[in-house]
C-alpha cells in the first residue's frame, strides 16, 4: 500500500484498548447516558464488526474512538498513547495520524476530483501541497480500482465509485485504524459486496486494522469478530469464523 510517508514503529499490544468507557449527554434531570463502562481491546489486523439495534450507542463509540468527542470518564488508548492525556491540538494530531474514516455517504467534495480528494487528508497535515502527493493519492486509487478515473469528479463517479474513493481518501495517512459507519449502507446489494470484498484485501494486504459498524448480517458474518452494543453495554464479543470473504 503506498503511503505518503514512512509509517512509525507500531508499539506492543493491542491498536485500540477502550477502558470504562462511559459517555453523557445534557446535565442535571436531562442527563443520558449513552455509553455504560464499556471494555475493548482490537488488536493489530484485526477485522471487527460492531452490531447493535438503532440507538444502541454505535456511533457514539465510534465518535470517542476516532477522537472526534471526548468521554465523560474512561479511557481510549489509540495506537499506544492515551488520548484523554491530549489538547485538543494533540487529539487533532492523533486523529490524522492514526485514524481513517469511511461513512455511508461519502462525504467527497463533489466539484474536486478524485485526486484531489485523496490528497485532502494530506495537505491538511502538511498545510501545502507537495509533489509526491500527487503520486501518493494516485497509487492509492489505483489499489481500490479507480485508476483510469483520477481526474474525474466525484459527482461524475457512481455511488459505489465514490465510496472507492472515499476509502483510498481514508488510507492516504497510513492510519493505523480505519473506522467505517455503515459504509456499505448507501449501495445496492452488488456493490457493497464489492467495497467489502476492497476492505478485506486492504486489511489483508497492509494489515491496516479496521472496526465496521453493519446493519447487515451477511457483511457481519464475514469478519474476523462480532461486538454487539445493546443499549450502550457490550453484550457479546466473540470470535467468528467464516467460510470465506
Amino acid at each position: 500500500m503506498a503511503e505518503p510517508a514512512a509509517a512509525a514503529a507500531a508499539p506492543a499490544g493491542p491498536v485500540l484498548r477502550l477502558e470504562g468507557l462511559v459517555k453523557d449527554y445534557g446535565g442535571g434531570e436531562a442527563r443520558t447516558r449513552a455509553l455504560h463502562g464499556v471494555d475493548l481491546a482490537v488488536g493489530r489486523g484485526e477485522f471487527t464488526a460492531l452490531i447493535g439495534p438503532s440507538g444502541s450507542g454505535k456511533s457514539t463509540l465510534l465518535n470517542l474512538i476516532g477522537l472526534l468527542d471526548r468521554p465523560t470518564a474512561g479511557r481510549v488508548v489509540l495506537d499506544g498513547q492515551d488520548t484523554g492525556l491530549l489538547d485538543d491540538d494533540g487529539l487533532t494530531r492523533c486523529r490524522g495520524r492514526a485514524v481513517g474514516f469511511v461513512f455511508q455517504f461519502h462525504h467527497l467534495l463533489p466539484e474536486f476530483s478524485a485526486l484531489e480528494n485523496v490528497m485532502l487528508p494530506m495537505m491538511a497535515a502538511r498545510g501545502r501541497q507537495t509533489p509526491d502527493m500527487a503520486e501518493c493519492a494516485g497509487a492509492l486509487l489505483g489499489q481500490v480500482g479507480l485508476g483510469e478515473l483520477l481526474h474525474r469528479r466525484a459527482n461524475l463517479l457512481s455511488g459505489g465509485q465514490q465510496q472507492r474513493v472515499a476509502v483510498a481518501r481514508a488510507l492516504a495517512m497510513a492510519p493505523r485504524v480505519v473506522l467505517a459507519d455503515e459504509p456499505t449502507g448507501n449501495l445496492d446489494t452488488r456493490s457493497a459486496d464489492a467495497l467489502f470484498a476492497l476492505l478485506r484485501q486492504v486489511n489483508v494486504r497492509a494489515g491496516v486494522t479496521f472496526l465496521v459498524v453493519t446493519h447487515d448480517p451477511r457483511l457481519a458474518a464475514r469478519c474476523d469478530r462480532i461486538v454487539e452494543l445493546v443499549d450502550g453495554r457490550v453484550v457479546s464479543d466473540r470470535p467468528n469464523r467464516r467460510e470465506g470473504s
